[in-house]
């Protein structure tokens, strides 16, 4: 073979070795490993997320994947425990070689688990988990908030109820003995001292996480007479509290503040009654005042409800505010990187300062430190037309941005700072099929 005809074949087979190199840069699947409650009394609050999950994967490989990608999916389940947890999450990375977490709801979980991903150099979604302290007390780069944390979903629960109800003089707490239950009432209990510093705590109950009988804390609190009784328990320890308290007249006999209460008010139905003050951790509600009449919103929430028989939760929405992010993320490594697949620390860069879009009003994740930014829907329990549980009316709606700790506060010492005028901003105001 001549040299001109060597050097004419080379390159041939070199252009043509180039096109399956240039094809394989773009993986056959994207894996994403979620961690949820699929056990347990969280796993009211976690089943319908893992149902989400895969209701939005199918519909993203519909639409052709992420970036052209299809994903799948691989779910560990947080009831399990810690240790397993820990272990299954070692697994689903270093075994099933996933490119993503959304990890997790609980924030015990995700204290576990945000160390553990920066140590695999593994980006992770904390897709629901809300204790502040998380992202506060460390400066993360693969570990992610897609949501709010406690200190403006706290406040907007605290304004809500100092505008509603602002002759209040004592207060009572009852809260799941760990992460979130204790920094979610430290964030709400500072907040109040700033701005209404004449009301006097009674009492600060934390029974253990899953407790089967709330007796002894209704017991206690039925004596004291509290004017308003917080809890910012959540899932099937939310809704044996709530049972039990209704049945032995506390309901009726204190103004009961539920924190992110929106999960429990399709599950107790009848046994809640009107009146009760509920947050939606975000502006979750399937009846949202400002999306209710979108159409892709509308059959969002009708294809979740023919699936699993309920409409759709927080959790829910959570879930699906990690996979827009995820899509988002991807979107703007792959533009950054000329149309190619991106890598990981690619992906990990396009997050920091990502803005993007869920089933509410737009959200962002801040680049200083990682945490989203998320509006809060606050609103109050009422019989509807139509429903056979209570839904929510005079409902508010939060601007994220005045009610989130700025980077680089710790939020207890942002919150010190607050004063009575605070609970006095203009927050619009939405009535029940307005």
């Amino acid at each position: 073979m001549n040299k001109r005809r060597f050097l004419s074949v080379a390159a041939a087979l070199a252009a043509f070795a180039g096109l399956p190199a240039l094809a394989q840069d773009k993986p056959k699947e994207l894996k994403i490993g979620v961690a949820t409650f699929l056990s347990g009394p969280a796993s009211v609050f976690g089943v319908p997320a893992k149902a989400a999950a895969e209701m939005i994967a199918e519909d993203i490989n519909k639409k052709g994947g992420v970036g052209g990608v299809p994903v799948t999916l691989s779910f560990i389940d947080e009831g399990a425990g810690g240790e397993a947890l820990v272990s299954n999450y070692r697994r689903l990375v270093q075994d099933e070689k996933v490119d993503v977490t959304f990890s997790a709801i609980s924030s015990g979980s995700c204290i576990q688990l945000a160390p553990l991903a920066e140590d695999l150099k593994m980006m992770n979604f904390m897709w629901d988990c809300g204790a502040a302290s998380i992202l506060e007390a460390k400066k993360y780069r693969y570990n992610f908030r897609t949501q709010a944390n406690a200190t403006p979903e706290m406040l907007a629960v605290l304004i809500y109820l100092l505008k509603t109800k602002p002759d209040f003089k004592t207060i009572a707490v009852v809260n799941q003995d760990y992460a979130w239950g204790r920094e979610s009432w430290e964030i709400f209990s500072t907040a109040l001292k700033q701005m209404k510093p004449d009301v006097r705590v009674v009492a600060e109950l934390f029974p253990k996480f899953g407790a089967p009988d709330y007796s002894t804390e209704i017991s206690r609190l039925m004596a004291l007479k509290p004017d308003v009784v917080l809890t910012t328990s959540w899932g099937g320890d939310l809704d044996t509290l709530v049972r039990q308290a209704n049945q032995r007249g506390l309901l009726q006999q204190s103004a009961f503040v539920l924190g992110i209460g929106e999960t429990s008010l399709q599950r107790l139905g009848k046994d809640l009654p009107e009146g009760l003050i509920v947050g939606a951790r975000g502006d979750h509600w399937f009846l949202h005042p400002e999306m209710k009449n979108d159409a892709a919103f509308k059959a969002f929430n009708e294809a979740f409800k023919a699936k699993t028989g309920a409409w759709p939760i927080y959790s829910v929405y959570h879930m699906q505010q990690a996979f827009s992010a995820l899509q988002g993320a991807y979107d703007k490594a792959i533009k950054a990187n000329g149309g190619k697949w991106p890598t990981r620390e690619q992906v990990v860069d396009a997050t920091a300062g990502l803005e993007f879009k869920g089933w509410g009003r737009p959200l962002t994740i801040r680049p200083e430190d990682n945490q989203g930014l998320e509006a809060q829907l606050v609103g109050v329990t009422k019989a509807a037309p139509g429903y056979d549980f209570k839904v929510l009316d005079n409902m508010m709606l939060f601007d994220p941005k005045p009610i989130t700790n700025p980077p680089g506060t710790k939020s207890v010492d942002w919150l010190k700072t607050l004063t009575p005028d605070f609970a006095k901003m203009n927050v619009p105001t939405f009535r029940h099929g307005d």
